[in-house]
């Protein structure tokens, strides 16, 4: 086998994450490309947790579909997770053996497993540890013996895992890991699952979403955060809160999230480079405070990364559902740019260019990551951060520091912004609309000159060709955009399409908004038919292109709301549908 997607559920306390994060570590050294995915109950304490890894001799863009390795450590929790653990015909399912359940009565309806395992988990757990409590220990070398992976590799793990805790933890874990190892060789599986090894192992990052954002914002320049923990977004304000002190920035953990952005924005006015990250229920807080930083032009990275909805929602689950509230959550006429990454990887650049775009432009920008992208592992190359440009806002010469005009009119629409202590450069910054020197006016025609300013500053956007990725066949007139999580879910269909000669070729933006039209007019060109894929009940990216673009009658919504993963084969099944049709209406 050259790929294989292994996935567990248990109650808190099982180590269900830790035994994931164990696998993932080991495959990720071996030279395996590995994705974990992990999903909580919304219980703040205690619950069921699951966690998925997928691993694979080749690039990986997605966490999968149905699972290869599904372990139950008891059926009630594995239930609760329903379409994120997948099972199929081709599934090995490996459960407690002390629930009770006989192998023909697991409780997955028709399905009909390629094997069932009932182990004594428990049982082995406690006779080798000396407690239940080493469980993931066990289930890691019963998928060392079951899978081939290299033993010495999960061993030194568990090592680094547990060294902290003492001598005494780490053997019990080792000795439960040497359980399970020799259970899986005294019963061999009936349709053994080997892995294929990698041709090399290279060097590989290994990192999650929100973390790589935090040290993307680090390389661009922040110097501030200001925020408020909320699920799932609170590592990058942890990551920043460890790392940024070393490179001269601060970290302030407000009261609420409307202080939170407040003090960002004043940290950008006074001249630093700026972030908060927040979730759907803050940025709805923060949505005041934002027009704010929109009318004194003043450059702001904020993230959302997104969750189920609305109010708390699915707090633990991903979903793509706040893209409305990111393009038009706002009072007046405002337009700010909104990016979103589709990968752990693509958060570095997209951050970099979040930054860049804040600074250039002097306006507030908003990257939407979401919970499966934010909170996954990864492995991924080496960033060559020599390749990449940081920007910095345009700053007011001596000359124009002798009679300073903060929101002078110029060709682009951009005016030197200065910050306070600059000998010359005071003005005011406030909420109220404004003339060119930054006096407090209620006239009409200033209104009016100073929206055409603050839209027409970010026309360059809609022609910018870093705005999308593009691949497929360029003369395909079958089509697939996806954006977030799902465009790596577009990317795998791709793939799947070319392996059996469908011709189809894919867009996935990394600028939502404004809308990039010259970009998605050149690839629509020769579309007759395809699909916009998203995570949310309303399809909320193919509503925004029919705002602002003349689309194909044959290009259609296919949407789903949050915590039902859309699975590659289910694309691809749809997209032939759709090519037969085409061909049929055409003869």
């Amino acid at each position: 086998m050259r790929d294989i997607v292994i996935g567990m559920a248990g109650s808190g306390g099982d180590g269900i994450v830790s035994a994931g994060e164990s696998l993932i570590a080991a495959a990720a050294s071996l030279g395996f490309h590995a994705m974990m995915t992990k999903s909580f109950g919304p219980q703040i304490r205690g619950g069921e947790s699951s966690c998925r890894v997928r691993l694979s001799t080749r690039e990986l863009h997605s966490s999968g579909g149905a699972l290869g390795v599904a372990i139950a450590l008891n059926w009630e929790d594995f239930l609760k997770f329903g379409s994120e653990l997948r099972c199929d015909d081709a599934t090995v399912v490996i459960y407690e053996a002390k629930t009770g359940v006989l192998p023909e009565h697991i409780p997955l309806g028709n399905i009909k497993p390629r094997e069932i395992m009932a182990v004594p988990l428990a049982e082995l757990t406690k006779q080798s540890a000396g407690t239940e409590k080493a469980k993931n220990s066990l289930v890691l070398g019963l998928l060392s013996g079951w899978l081939g992976l290299s033993q010495d590799t999960l061993r030194k793990g568990i090592q680094r895992r547990y060294g902290k805790k003492g001598e005494e933890i780490v053997n019990g874990n080792l000795r439960a890991f040497e359980a399970g190892r020799q259970y899986a060789d005294a019963h061999p599986s009936q349709t053994p699952l080997r892995l294929d090894a990698p041709a090399a192992a290279t060097t590989k990052i290994l990192t999650d979403g929100n973390d790589i954002t935090a040290a993307a914002a680090i390389f661009a320049g922040c110097q501030f955060f200001g925020g408020y923990p909320i699920t799932p977004s609170s590592e990058v304000m942890q990551f920043l809160g460890k790392e940024i002190w070393k490179y001269g920035g601060a970290v302030l953990q407000a009261e609420d999230e409307i202080a939170g952005i407040g003090t960002a924005v004043g940290a950008s006015f006074g001249g630093k480079k700026a972030m908060t990250a927040t979730s759907g229920p803050g940025m709805s807080l923060k949505t005041e405070i934002l027009g704010l930083a929109t009318i004194a032009e003043l450059p702001l990275v904020v993230v959302n990364v997104q969750r189920g909805g609305p109010s708390t929602g699915l707090p633990t689950k991903p979903e793509q559902s706040d893209l409305y509230q990111a393009c038009f959550s706002a009072h007046g006429d405002v337009l700010r740019p909104v990016l979103a990454p589709t990968s752990v990887a693509d958060s570095f650049h997209c951050t970099v260019d979040a930054f860049n775009i804040a600074e250039r432009y002097q306006t507030p920008v908003i990257i939407l990551s979401d919970q499966e992208i934010a909170q996954r592992k990864e492995t991924c190359d080496p960033i060559d951060t020599s390749k990449l440009v940081v920007e910095d806002r345009k700053r007011p010469t001596p000359e124009q520091l002798e009679k300073y005009t903060r929101f002078a009119a110029s060709p682009d629409g951009i005016s030197p912004i200065s910050h306070p202590g600059m000998k010359g450069g005071a003005y005011l910054a406030a909420g109220i609309e404004h003339t060119e020197s930054g006096a407090p006016s209620a006239s009409g025609a200033v209104h009016a000159r100073m929206n055409d300013k603050r839209f027409n500053k970010l026309l360059p956007l809609e022609s910018w060709s870093g705005a999308v990725t593009v691949a497929g066949d360029a003369g395909a007139d079958l089509a697939l955009i996806a954006w977030g999580s799902i465009g790596g879910v577009a990317l795998e269909v791709l793939d799947l399409a070319q392996a059996e000669g469908l011709r189809l070729k894919v867009l996935v933006p990394r600028l939502l908004y404004p809308v990039p039209k010259e970009v998605y007019r050149s690839f629509l060109r020769n579309v007759n038919s395809g699909l916009v894929v998203e995570q949310s009940h309303q399809g909320q990216l193919y509503k925004i292109l029919r705002m602002e673009l003349d689309l194909p009658k044959g290009l259609v919504s296919y949407c789903r709301s949050g915590a039902n993963p859309i699975q590659p084969s289910e694309v691809l099944a749809k997209l032939k549908a759709l090519s037969a049709d085409a061909r049929r209406s055409l003869s």
